[in-house]
């Protein structure tokens, strides 16, 4: 499963790396309980047509993909570069009380590791929050890593990949976790809000 790429829009896998938006995440991403053509990342292919922008997005989703996967495959998704690179990992940390230093350690890892690899990428981080019924202590200081490591790394940031989503039924399939099909038009919006203007800098 890990092994396996595939490209959102449907297009080929020889995209120049300019022309490759990487979209690194979790169940989400991958479209656990929807149909791929659902998911978020090929609803975000559909607004770069419609919008004339020659971008090919690469779903780089893994169901219960951790930072910690993601750190152990980013050189490898990454590739020969892109023009974009987002980073949407982290929710499984927490529901898994995997400690907020590590998340942050992995997550800085991972934003280290593509400017090394490919300096002129611009990265996206997604942040995420918890359910309610985490602790509250540990529901911020979870959420809070995600706008200190786009601030400490510089990079852009959708301060919630589910706002809008997360904690709303109607949006949701029946685990309460992963957006329906109307979910993951929202999640698309809330990405697409940052990566539209990410791609002004990128052309």
């Amino acid at each position: 499963m890990i092994g396996l790429l595939l490209l959102a829009g449907g297009g080929s896998c020889a995209a120049s790396p300019a022309k490759r938006i990487v979209i690194l995440g979790d169940s989400i991403t991958a479209g656990f309980g929807v149909e791929r053509s659902q998911a978020y990342p090929a609803l975000l292919q559909r607004k770069l047509d419609a919008a004339g922008l020659s971008f090919e997005i690469v779903n780089a989703g893994v169901s219960g993909d951790t930072t910690a996967g993601g750190l152990r495959r980013v050189g490898w998704t990454l590739g020969t570069g892109a023009a974009v690179f987002v980073i949407a990992l982290g929710g499984n940390d927490g529901l898994r009380g995997v400690p907020v230093s590590q998340t942050q350690a992995n997550l800085e890892g991972m934003i280290r590791a593509v400017r090394a690899k490919s300096p002129e990428t611009l990265i996206v981080l997604a942040g995420m929050q918890l359910p309610e019924n985490f602790g509250i202590d540990f529901r911020e200081s979870f959420a809070a890593v995600f706008p200190r490591v786009a601030a400490q790394c510089t990079t852009l940031l959708v301060p919630f990949l589910l706002e809008g989503v997360g904690g709303i039924p109607e949006l949701n399939q029946e685990d309460a976790i992963h957006p329906n099909v109307e979910g993951q038009r929202r999640v698309a919006e809330n990405v697409w809000r940052v990566l539209e203007g990410a791609l002004k800098q990128a052309r």
